[in-house]
């Protein structure tokens, strides 16, 4: 089968001694499920992999190979095809190696190589954060996806390896690796059906976030499955023979439920372990479907079902293709029993998930538009080529794969598939833009309920629309799928575009005619050419909105509409009107200082009210039409619907050579009031060179109180100081700095 074998001389024994998976190991489990196989092409994988990666280490000190090694390994456990494990043994010597793109291609092919550079970082780009560099890479991945489902599984199976191997790198990338594991590509395996690496990327990430309680959880889990080990036995015996009774073969196993999702349900439900009970998970597999809801109707026979708990996703399967049927009983013991039925077809896609459907040994490889198990990826393409802020793409892309999901019904009966919290707009914009544009109210089964009212399973959504209804900025508040985030943003923006233009333009009239010229001449098309020009803007209303938005001053656009000799004459009579005057011109001041804007130095500054920012705290700018700049902390809830609208939005940084004071405000609960108690908080505040600019005292009959107190400080250290100096005195149960001013 293998008729290059003599290509091994390119390692050596002692060197493949050293190596965990053996390319023998892997060439023989592509044999056991595709007997057919032309393996030679993975051989030739494996030693040119060999080759680019001769010399190079992981840090554990292992040879470099053990990980493509491992990757293809992973990748015939998913059962697939020659050149997916031939691209997973090559998936890093573009990156990490001198080979090309071309030579791959050249040796193996236009498929192998799209896979290999599917999967290799944007490394060679600068870019100027982590999370841009994130955002960019996986939109890449995203775009290689669409075209071969392939480039998804070898990355799963590159981070799955990575993830077994995270320890001996540093704390803190550790963390961030496994907080991105846990937020993009544990939630893409569930997307694409393949739990078995869903659940273990799960596992390994809460290992690394959360090692306490990781590995208290393992031996609680430990302990409690052995105690009722006896009872799920008992349970499963029980229903073999009641099946049997009625002619229904079946194969029936407990699947001990993985970690993650035992300390998700306790974190979620607010549970303590003690009170989780469903640790095992019974499993049915049947010969047909009718044999599925046989089984079903023996289990409610021999137990009482918990009626919310059962599920039906035979009839309306999950997006990624998934069928089961799910009820959870009181069983034999009186605790919840989770029970899962299925056809062996069903358990096959279920622990393949998307490579159980091998297109790509048909010769296709890319997505089928009437495969309803890609419109999940058909919409991750749609809304990453419209969002380009790098955090707002990240953050649509984690609830976009959030794997809890709700199951709604049009009037006409279609199913349609939300993440858990959407609400009847998301609905809208999910039948059409134009309905979720005109969307004035909704009906569910019949029922008039609030646009923000969170879907549930099952239920029938009708919109009510309007022909004169716009969206609400306060939509953005409660949509949940990016489409309808999106629609919105997008029509927000394009209402303040076209609000912008017409103030613009008015600005623009106001400050020519104050300077004694004539708008119509100005503004006429020849003079705004060369504006345009001067400015770089590919429109005439691009300057007007520049203006509205404040992002230009009416003066500055209007210089640039002058020729040489108009703006000399205007600069001539400005300095004589100065002379006669006797007085300079006042520079605008702004009304805060302490804070700079790239590239501008007199635009007027506010600190928003509502989250009152600090020296050190995270902050963003946004331009107020008539109000300069104002500055908000970088997580003020107020910035959602300011956010919707990108071009107001402005650099800002705190300007460390100033050193004034800013007020906040700060909360003290106390427990237990007593004599000299307030002096000794005002005593411990003096105490870090903070000044009190204002204070309340409230204490009820039962001498606990709760005292807020405005203290003027330089930054967030000596904030933070204050606060800590409070916390220390006997009493104070409690410090915590609120947002908004008395």
């Amino acid at each position: 089968m293998i008729g290059k074998a003599p290509c091994y001389t390119a390692i050596s024994a002692s060197e493949r001694q050293r190596l965990g998976m053996r390319i023998e190991g892997v060439l023989d489990r592509i044999q056991e499920y595709h007997s057919q196989a032309d393996v030679e092409p993975v051989m030739r994988a494996y030693v040119f992999a060999a080759k680019a990666h001769k010399g190079q280490e992981r840090i554990s000190g292992e040879p470099y190979l053990t990980h493509p090694l491992e990757v293809a390994g992973i990748l015939t456990e998913l059962r697939l095809d020659t050149g997916t494990v031939a691209a997973g043994l090559l998936h890093d010597v573009v990156e990490d190696t001198h080979a090309t793109l071309q030579e791959i291609k050249a040796l193996f092919g236009s498929e192998v190589s799209a896979i290999v550079d599917g999967v290799t970082k944007l490394s060679r780009i600068p870019f100027s954060t982590r999370e841009e560099a994130q955002a960019e890479n996986i939109r890449k991945m995203i775009l290689a996806m669409s075209k071969d489902i392939r480039v998804i599984l070898v990355k799963l199976a590159d981070r799955l390896h990575n993830m077994r191997t995270l320890d001996p790198l540093p704390e803190d990338k550790r963390r961030l690796i496994a907080q991105e594991t846990l937020d993009i590509y544990a939630p893409l395996a569930h997307r694409l059906g393949i739990y078995w690496i869903k659940a273990e990327l799960e596992d390994l990430a809460l290992r690394h976030l959360d090692s306490e309680a990781y590995h208290d959880l393992a031996a609680m889990i430990a302990k409690k499955r052995k105690e009722r080990g006896g009872d799920i036995d008992e349970a499963i015996h029980l229903l073999e023979a009641q099946l049997l009774a009625v002619d229904i073969k079946a194969q029936i196993t407990g699947r001990p439920k993985h970690f993650y999702s035992i300390y998700k349900k306790m974190h979620d439900q607010k549970k303590e372990f003690e009170e989780i009970y469903d640790l095992t998970a019974v499993r049915v597999i049947t010969g047909s479907l009718k044999d599925c809801y046989g089984t079903l109707g023996v289990i409610h026979t021999l137990w009482k079902p918990i009626s919310h708990r059962f599920k039906d996703f035979i009839a309306v399967p999950k997006s990624n293709g998934y069928q089961s049927l799910h009820t959870t009983v009181i069983g034999p013991k009186g605790d919840p029993v989770e029970i899962q039925i299925r056809t062996r077809e069903m358990h096959r896609v279920a622990e393949e998930g998307i490579a159980a459907h091998w297109k790509y040994k048909e010769g296709r490889s890319s997505l089928d538009p009437a495969d309803q198990s890609f419109v999940w990826l058909r919409q991750l393409m749609e809304w990453q080529r419209e969002l380009k802020d790098s955090k707002e793409f990240l953050d649509t892309l984690r609830v976009d794969l959030f794997p809890d999901e709700v199951y709604v019904f049009t009037p006409r009966g279609d199913v349609r598939q939300f993440p858990k919290g959407a609400t009847p707009i998301d609905f809208a914009f999910a039948i059409h833009t134009d309905v979720g544009m005109r969307c004035i109210g909704a009906k569910i089964s019949g029922r008039l309920v609030p646009l923000r009212t969170e879907l549930q399973n099952g239920d029938i959504v009708e919109i009510v629309t309007s022909p004169n209804h716009v969206p609400s900025k306060d939509w953005l508040k409660v949509v949940k799928t990016p489409r309808a985030r999106g629609k919105i943003r997008q029509w927000i923006k394009n209402e303040e575009r076209a609000r912008s233009i017409s103030l613009g333009r008015d600005l623009l009239e106001k400050e020519i005619r104050r300077i004694g010229k004539s708008p119509n001449q100005l503004l006429k098309p020849e003079a705004l050419k060369l504006a345009l020009e001067r400015y770089g803007f590919a429109a005439e209303e691009d300057l007007f909105a520049a203006v509205g938005y404040g992002k230009a001053s009416p003066r500055q656009a209007v210089i640039r509409l002058l020729s040489p000799e108009e703006f000399q004459a205007l600069t001539e009579a400005e300095e004589t009107r100065e002379k006669k005057t006797e007085r300079k011109p006042a520079r605008p001041k702004p009304i805060e200082e302490g804070v700079r804007i790239r590239g501008v130095d007199d635009i007027l500054i506010r600190f928003s009210k509502c989250c009152n920012p600090v020296p050190g705290d995270a902050i963003i700018g946004f331009i107020t039409r008539g109000r300069g700049v104002s500055v908000h902390t970088a997580d003020c809830p107020n910035t959602v619907s300011l956010m919707a609208d990108p071009e107001r939005q402005i650099a800002v940084s705190w300007d460390g050579r100033r050193k004034e004071a800013h007020p906040v405000q700060i909360r003290v609960e106390i427990g237990k009031d007593r004599p000299g108690m307030l002096a000794e908080i005002t005593a411990a505040i003096s105490g870090t060179n903070t000044n009190i600019a204002h204070a309340e005292i409230r204490v009820t009959k039962e001498r606990t109180g709760v005292n807020t107190f405005v203290l003027e400080v330089g930054d967030l250290q000596q904030l933070h100081a204050a606060m800590q100096a409070i916390q220390k005195v006997d009493g104070v149960v409690g410090v915590e700095r609120m947002k908004t001013l008395l």
